[in-house]
């Protein structure tokens, strides 16, 4: 994205567009005509003419569905309103229309939100990302209608997943999120009984994103339940508490890769940060693995290339089911898992992503100077590691157990280390010590730029 679209929105380098979506403070970096303007040249995308539009419960994601309707109006598009509504859920439905906009900005804080694109039922790849960025005059053309749309989702998951045998308890923490109707209605409907805590739209006790709180609420209400699981505010992130425990973000995703075994799917992708012990487990059942971008459209778009049936991104717990839904699903996830409740199959996944340790910090870098402190620290650590991955940041493969990974956010302004080993204190020496390089690279990034 040139330095140019960035001025002409007035965002300066505040402003995230990526594949992931477009993301920023509302009425800051994030404006009604950045709205406008994005919302046109997604129109030039859509075959259809049709489109499917969700938003999140953020306070200013009413005003921003308000626009983006206007705006694929205004360019002679019909607009299935779905109202608040999860990410899954919208694109279950674009598969129908062909597209889909969801008003979200997902996990980041209350002020921000954003822009999720759907295509054909999946997310914007890197080309489609280009015509977003790069607007063309239009001729003026018959205003299209905006029409109130509903979603069989639920019974579609239920018919995917199949009715419990056994009645499973479960404590649900909605978070205040897009996810309020559907996931009790989803988890009753399979056979679950529940017990929920931040049920009421806009209002939660935590914070937006589950995989960063220590959910304390739900820690407490899942002890006297089989399971818990908590979302972020449209739905696609799960995180599950067992026996008043958080499970890591790559557990998650390992039940749910578990389940697609079980389905007897062999062909997996993950992305690069994902957990070494999800690769061992796929491959100990006789699956194959590759290995992708960070983010869920890069992973989607690899298991499209390579014919893949399941997969998923650890850091945000995102199991991927392409069957059902390209994206991260949450409530699909939460609904499969409670298959598994009770048998030993969800223990032997847990216990063997338990001999794993995964650390994952963030440090704050000003998003100017990203490429250029990588750069900088890819330099250091060519001379202390032999092995570098560069499809998507910085990865060293320290030994066949232990890896770590440093890479710009896409959706904040910071640079993301993970570490993982099955020894934990080998896992923590080598993140304190990439860290420790990347402030340094930081450092000089900036001195660079200021002499």
């Amino acid at each position: 994205m040139s330095s140019e679209f960035i001025k002409s929105l007035g965002a300066l380098d505040s402003l995230k567009v990526t594949i992931s979506g477009v993301r920023g403070i509302f009425g800051d970096e994030l404006n009604v005509g950045d709205v406008i303007y994005f919302c046109r040249n997604f129109s030039r995308l859509v075959k259809s003419k049709k489109c499917v539009i969700a938003q999140d419960t953020r306070p200013s994601s009413n005003i921003i569905s308000n626009v983006v309707s206007a705006s694929l109006m205004e360019r002679g598009l019909y607009v299935y309103n779905l109202g608040i509504a999860p990410t899954p859920v919208a694109f279950r439905e674009s598969r129908k229309y062909g597209a889909g906009i969801i008003i979200t900005s997902s996990h980041n804080p209350l002020e921000w939100n954003g822009l999720k694109f759907i295509l054909e039922g999946r997310g914007i790849n890197e080309k489609e990302l280009e015509t977003l960025t790069k607007e063309k005059d239009f001729q003026k053309k018959i205003i299209g209608s905006e029409i109130k749309a509903t979603s069989t989702y639920v019974s579609d998951a239920i018919k995917f997943i199949g009715k419990l045998k056994h009645s499973v308890m479960v404590a649900l923490d909605i978070g205040g999120g897009a996810a309020y109707g559907v996931a009790p209605e989803l988890l009753k409907r399979l056979g679950c009984k529940i017990r929920i805590i931040n049920e009421k739209p806009g209002k939660s006790s935590r914070g937006p994103d589950p995989t960063n709180d220590p959910l304390k609420n739900l820690v407490t209400v899942s002890r006297r339940s089989q399971i818990g699981f908590a979302f972020d505010l449209d739905g696609d992130r799960l995180v599950v508490v067992k026996d008043g425990k958080i499970q890591s973000p790559d557990t998650t995703l390992g039940l749910g890769v578990a389940s697609a075994i079980e389905k007897g799917y062999k062909k997996f992708v993950l992305s690069i940060d994902t957990s070494v012990a999800i690769e061992k487990h796929i491959k100990n059942e006789g699956g194959i693995v590759k290995r992708s971008k960070v983010g869920e459209a890069n992973v989607v778009d690899l298991m499209i290339k390579t014919n893949s049936q399941a997969g998923g991104e650890g850091s945000s717990a995102g199991f991927i089911l392409p069957e059902f839904n390209m994206c991260r699903d949450g409530l699909l996830t939460s609904g499969l898992i409670t298959t598994m409740i009770g048998t030993g199959q969800f223990k032997e996944i847990t216990q063997f992503m338990e001999g794993y340790h995964q650390i994952r910090s963030k440090i704050n870098v000003d998003s100017k100077f990203h490429q250029k402190t990588l750069r900088i620290l890819q330099n250091k650590m060519k001379s202390q590691f032999s092995e570098i991955i560069t499809i998507d940041g910085i990865k060293s493969i320290i030994d066949e157990d232990s890896w770590v990974l440093v890479r710009q956010s896409n959706t904040e302004h910071i640079i993301r280390v993970s570490s993982e080993s099955n020894d934990l204190f080998k896992a923590q020496f080598i993140e304190k010590q990439i860290s420790k390089l990347v402030k340094q690279s930081y450092e000089e990034a900036r001195r660079i730029r200021n002499n």
